[in-house]
């Protein structure tokens, strides 16, 4: 059975969405390790409620995308036995850029979830730029890391519309439930081995 580890900033609410579906058995993975750049992240408290080990590895004002911080974390991997060939890592809400070096080393292994229809609106502030940008629908990506910014190969998409009267904290709500929908789905399809990369496709059989 593959390990699960899952990466986290603040609170984590994707990633307490994916546990509580590994715990009633919706999904079959090892919810083995929850990593936050904040020690006083929120989501630390709720993984260990929910029987999870959790490590802290602190940013230390360190740049994103510095292979310097992300060799920490692949030391923490592999003290916890955690290879690229036994695991799936979950970026939820984890607000760092990961290395070339992190992503060339657990290839096709890492997913992220983005609060927009990609490849519209990628980076920061999704919500802001399709509601400055007049959309009349927006929605969330879960997708693969590559080394470009929200550029990896899509996996599962998810659409809401937008209304005249919607505001930036609206749209981010009604993105958020869907987000809650899609990522425990797309892991579930990565451990059940339904998922290829072709490419920039994905093939989900």
């Amino acid at each position: 059975m593959l390990n699960l580890v899952i990466l986290i900033s603040g609170r984590g609410s994707n990633m307490e969405n994916i546990l509580k579906a590994v715990k009633k058995n919706k999904i079959p993975i090892k919810p083995l390790l929850v990593i936050s750049n904040k020690p006083n992240a929120k989501g630390l408290a709720i993984a260990q409620k929910l029987g999870v080990k959790t490590e802290v590895v602190e940013s230390d004002g360190l740049k994103g995308g510095n292979w310097e911080y992300d060799s920490k974390l692949v030391s923490v991997l592999e003290k916890h036995r955690i290879t690229p060939q036994n695991c799936l890592i979950c970026l939820a809400g984890f607000m760092r850029i990961m290395s070339p070096e992190f992503i060339r080393h657990y290839k096709g292994r890492i997913m992220n979830i983005h609060p927009a229809i990609l490849p519209a609106f990628p980076g920061l502030h999704s919500q802001r730029q399709a509601l400055e940008y007049g959309v009349k629908y927006s929605g969330c990506t879960v997708h693969f890391v590559d080394e470009g910014v929200d550029t990896g190969p899509i996996i599962l998409q998810s659409v809401v519309k937008i209304k005249n009267s919607d505001t930036e904290e609206s749209i981010s709500k009604k993105i958020l439930k869907e987000e809650h929908k899609i990522y425990p789905k797309a892991v579930k399809l990565f451990a059940k081995g339904k998922i290829k990369i072709d490419g920039r496709k994905t093939i989900i059989s």
